[in-house]
């Protein structure tokens, strides 16, 4: 007997039960694909896999639905792998250990990859329904979705017909997101020189901060380390010199912590402490700046060092625009997430969001002038576009009239600031309307991962119901 056998609706789990038996961590989705092909065939369904493994199925629509417009179905078949530590389970080889705890499905001692084997599992069971009435289904299963979206980014789109995408990655009942964030990375150079130094010498830590992710977190007036020691810098009222300069560990986390080695003859303790006294603010009320004594005897000069400060307090960060579509939804943002020195160069590493891809666009170039004017050198990477928020939207306002049907509730609208599979296709696919919701997750990435059972069966049942309704 199957561990989920039983639960409803029974072929979801089913299907999520056969797909937690294979082994499918980014990076490793041959199988996975290879069984979600094997199942479209056995359906004598039309499907092809491309190079990086993603996957479409086509399904002709039910009688009656020949002339509805065609949906697109589209989930990732990649998981996060994380587990408990001491644990030895593999998982290139090893089948996830599923168990239910109440009404959730999870795994002992792992991740449970619900973001986003039930995603496939719907879209499976969906397409083995022939009692289900449907438009033209076109079902897109990418791979990489979790280390960058790969397979969404090598995916040819010539391969679908629809303009209209029901995305089933988010993990919140009952909330429509309906825009995302496009973003990417930009690195700044600027080369320093260095010296021989002979005044007072200390490490200076600036610590005690929240921090958080520079998605969800960038509008809650957190300071960022990096600026924060930058701000402190300019606060020196005498010559100084940076030995070395670092903060922060990935380009989308807000860094809770900074430090520098710096010699100089200003009363450095005076001046952290009446620093942490005027900048304290509520939301990071644990602001503190240790000094403690150092020793070294080359540094940077003091024209690098100063241009080393006056960068960190005068570059764009943070919040710089709120949508004026959605409120309170953060339109455009960057976060200087990792700072050091290598080589004789101040290294910062950005992270910039936006869901209007031009404003995007305006704040890489401005983080672009910034380099030039300390005479150093940028370079971006890692972009992908915004899904930008449509005024009209028939399938959002199906979705609501559905829900509103079914539930006798509305149903929220959401946009989010960080990024979704949405805005390539959407970038890709001239005009498409699309959507993202899912059941509810809780603890997803990490081994406490849960999904929920009910949610799941309302979730399912919402879907079909609005393809019923297209």
């Amino acid at each position: 007997m199957s561990v989920l056998e039983g639960l409803k609706p029974e072929r979801v789990f089913y299907y999520f039960e056969n797909l937690c038996s294979i082994p499918h961590g980014s990076g490793n989705t041959d199988k996975i694909s290879d069984y979600c092909m094997s199942v479209a065939k056995g359906l004598n369904l039309y499907c092809v896999k491309d190079k990086s493994n993603n996957v479409v199925i086509k399904k002709k629509a039910s009688a009656g639905y020949e002339n509805k417009p065609t949906v697109i179905l589209q989930g990732h078949l990649d998981m996060v792998c994380e587990k408990e530590s001491g644990s030895n389970f593999d998982f290139l080889r090893d089948g996830l250990d599923i168990k239910i705890e109440g009404d959730y499905v999870t795994a002992n001692g792992t991740t449970l990859g619900g973001d986003d084997g039930i995603a496939i599992a719907m879209a499976l069971a969906i397409l083995e329904d022939d009692t289900l009435p449907h438009p033209d289904l076109e079902v897109l299963f990418t791979t990489d979705e979790e280390t960058g979206m790969y397979g969404a980014y090598d995916f040819d789109a010539s391969l679908l017909d629809g303009k209209m995408l029901i995305n089933i990655d988010s993990e919140d009942e009952g909330i429509l997101t309906v825009s995302c964030a496009g973003g990417g990375r930009v690195d700044i150079n600027i080369p320093l020189k260095s010296t021989s130094v002979s005044k007072k010498c200390c490490k200076v830590t600036l610590s005690g901060l929240l921090g958080g992710h520079s998605g969800t977190e960038i509008n809650k007036g957190r300071l960022n380390s990096n600026i924060t020691l930058g701000n402190f810098l300019s606060t020196v009222d005498k010559e100084f010199f940076i030995a070395d300069i670092s903060g922060g560990l990935k380009d989308n986390a807000i860094p809770r912590e900074s430090s520098c080695l710096i010699c100089s003859d200003a009363d450095i303790k005076g001046l952290a402490e009446n620093f942490v006294k005027n900048n304290k603010t509520s939301f990071d009320s644990g602001l503190k700046i240790t000094v403690e004594d150092a020793s070294f005897s080359t540094a940077f000069d003091y024209e690098s060092s100063k241009k080393i400060a006056d960068f960190l307090s005068s570059v764009i960060n943070g919040v710089q625009g709120m949508s004026e579509d959605i409120k309170g939804l953060v339109e455009t943002s960057l976060n200087l997430g990792v700072l050091k020195c290598e080589n004789n160069t101040l290294k910062a590493e950005f992270s910039v969001r936006s869901s209007v891809n031009s404003k995007k666009q305006d704040t890489i170039d401005k983080l672009f002038k910034t380099a030039e004017t300390f005479g150093g050198t940028a370079e971006s990477r890692g972009e992908y576009p915004a899904w930008e928020y449509k005024k009209q939207s028939f399938l959002r306002d199906t979705f609501l009239r559905v829900y509103k049907n079914l539930y006798g509730k509305d149903m929220k609208v959401e946009a989010i600031h960080a990024g979704l599979e949405c805005g390539l296709f959407s970038d890709k696919i001239a005009g498409l309307d699309a959507v993202s919701l899912g059941p509810d997750m809780c603890d997803i990435h990490t081994t406490e991962e849960k999904l929920s059972i009910p949610s799941t069966k309302r979730t399912y049942e919402l879907i079909c119901e609005v393809l019923k309704e297209i």
